[in-house]
């Protein structure tokens, strides 16, 4: 198996370019089922320790089954697949430039939520233009132990969000684990009340936003906990994207106004908007990814880690 590994703002990406399952041809969303159910062992081969850490994005590289699109993507983690990942698609683009497959322009990306268009310019930076975006709930109200009440917004990014603004410990990274532990006592409030996206989707990722560090490069400072507990070292892309659409939906951001989104590493995405006509918004994310190197992975069937060591987390029904 070969992997392409980059980093963008911080946040690794690692793009599996060969040797990965056989998947079928159909959609990219089924294919990510089958990808969940049946091969499990590739997730945790890219992402889990000894190969990977907590923090790796994985990214299988799938021929697509739309026809104007240059490549599908299914994404996962250290515990699971995901829906959508801005900056594992920024780092995608990336590992496609360096292996010669895109220059400079447009591509379309097929995802398991849909097709984004992704866009490479001259010095490298890519925008993304994600899939719709929205608010979904504003103004929750949530007991959380330890913590009190906590008010916050349900958005979807791509992955759905509860956004929190100037609670909690300050985002800040030397506050790093109070703002993890913040944010896990939250996810697990969220699930115990029964607060979910729509059509019952699991709210797992958890942003707290706070000033920024500089106010000259940035709006705002947040810290995202994904699913699997680590947090994200960039600024989050579907994270930035679910918070455009709270501040167009709180009209405190007009169409086409930049917001510049500072992560915990003080690394900064761009974010703007445009409205659609159903009430949900089209973001478009820039940021930068840097290639770090490649692998070529050997599994040795007396090695009883070959395929990484299994997270405590890791979905049961996973193989």
């Amino acid at each position: 198996m070969k992997v392409i590994d980059s980093h963008t703002g911080g946040e690794p990406t690692r793009i599996v370019v060969e040797g990965g399952p056989e998947l079928g041809s159909g959609p990219i969303a089924e294919r990510a089922r089958v990808f969940r159910q049946s091969h499990d062992r590739v997730r945790r081969s890219v992402c889990n320790e000894p190969r990977g850490h907590d923090a790796m994005v994985g990214g299988l590289l799938c021929e697509p089954s739309s026809a104007d699109c240059e490549c599908g993507v299914i994404f996962f983690n250290n515990v699971d697949t995901l829906n959508m990942c801005v900056h594992g698609t920024i780092g995608l683009v990336a590992t496609l430039a360096h292996l010669g497959r895109i220059g400079p322009g447009e591509c379309g990306i097929e995802t398991p939520v849909g097709v984004v268009r992704a866009t490479l310019d001259e010095v490298g930076r890519v925008t993304v233009a994600n899939v719709p975006s929205y608010r979904a709930r504003a103004g929750v109200e949530l007991e959380v132990p330890g913590w009190g009440r906590v008010t916050g917004d349900v958005a979807w990014g791509g992955n759905w969000f509860f956004l929190i603004e100037g609670q909690g410990p300050p985002v800040e990274i030397a506050r790093m684990k109070d703002l993890t532990a913040f944010t896990v006592a939250v996810r697990h409030a969220l699930a115990a009340a029964g607060i979910t996206g729509d059509d019952g989707g699991e709210v797992d990722h958890v942003e707290v936003f706070g000033p920024p560090g500089d106010a000259a490069v940035a709006d705002g400072r947040n810290f995202v906990l994904c699913p699997g507990e680590a947090y994200d070292r960039s600024p989050c892309g579907t994270g930035t994207s679910a918070k455009l659409a709270c501040l167009a939906a709180d009209a405190k951001l007009a169409p086409g106004e930049v917001w510049r989104q500072a992560g915990i590493l003080d690394s900064v995405f761009e974010g703007v908007y445009e409205p659609l006509a159903d009430g949900r918004i089209l973001p478009r994310v820039s940021g930068r990814a840097w290639i770090t190197g490649e692998s070529i992975y050997h599994f040795d069937e007396t090695d009883p880690f070959q395929y990484g060591i299994p997270s405590i987390q890791t979905n049961p029904t996973t193989s």
